[in-house]
């Protein structure tokens, strides 16, 4: 059905290409790209040049989406804008903590599906969205070290995220990110297929009934393990390049870049389709 389709690496990412955003919006096709978003997890559309209207019926085709609760655009409530500038968005503050390891939702119960995320301007310097495959990292793991994660529990909260990417946060800050649920889920998440993956990431604070520092080595082992070059891609923007993901499986985060870049993206998401278990 795509035979431009082609295979990034061996465990994650698959890119096609001579596909316009405009042909994308199509009932016949959306299964095929679920199917390929079940099987690489990141699927790369180069050059799509997709505009907001094709970009939320696309959404649509694919699953419920997410209305954005704060910044959405005017006429697309679900899009949201993700850049560093504060004229273009009103999420620029929290948009640095995107430069860390996370899935989106990772404190709901029940995480958004997937992603999907096309470029109107690109950095410069810095500004590459990198990914990490947890179904393919926990598959990797010894049978003896996925014993010992069985049954483990894992407090997620938005200050912890948050204070990475700001580590002296005021009174009012803290109050704010304060608000956020915290929420409580296995490390390993398996679904109702019986596939598993790691839950992990930015807002994993720590293990339940561990010692804070023990849990941290466990979090920290299991993050660099997961991101390692193996089980990693990283995407290049070009303007008009269209990206979707499995929010759920693949850990992304973006790669530095300045607060006065130009960069410019506009992101969907889908609602979440399993609880954690």
């Amino acid at each position: 059905m795509f035979p431009n389709a082609i295979p990034l690496t061996p465990s994650i990412g698959v890119e096609i290409t001579g596909l316009p955003g405009s042909r994308l919006v199509d009932a016949q096709t959306a299964a095929r790209y679920r199917a390929l978003l079940d099987e690489h997890g990141v699927v790369i559309f180069r050059n799509a040049h997709i505009d907001d209207d094709d970009l939320v019926a696309l959404s649509r085709l694919l699953g419920e989406v997410v209305v954005a609760p704060m910044g959405g655009q005017n006429e697309h409530p679900e899009i949201s804008a993700i850049s560093l500038d504060p004229t273009k968005t009103v999420l620029a503050s929290y948009n640095q903590g995107t430069f860390h390891w996370h899935i989106d939702g990772a404190t709901d119960a029940t995480p958004q599906m997937a992603t999907l995320l096309t470029a109107l301007e690109v950095s410069d310097e810095g500004g590459d969205t990198q990914f990490a495959n947890t179904y393919a990292g926990y598959e990797a793991l010894a049978e003896n070290e996925k014993a010992a994660l069985a049954g483990l529990r894992v407090v997620h909260s938005f200050a912890t995220a948050q204070l990475l990417a700001n580590p002296e946060p005021s009174d009012k800050q803290k109050a704010a990110w304060d608000r956020a649920p915290t929420r409580v889920h296995p490390l390993v998440w398996t679904r109702r297929n019986g596939r598993k993956s790691l839950l992990l990431g930015a807002t994993a604070s720590h293990v339940v009934g561990w010692p804070h520092e023990k849990g941290r080595v466990l979090l920290d082992h299991l993050l660099e393990w997961s991101t390692q070059p193996r089980f990693t891609l990283q995407h290049h923007w070009r303007p008009g390049d269209l990206v979707m993901w499995d929010n759920t499986g693949m850990l992304h985060r973006a790669v530095p870049y300045t607060p006065t870049s130009p960069r410019l993206l506009h992101r969907t998401t889908l609602v979440g389709e399993e609880a954690v278990a």
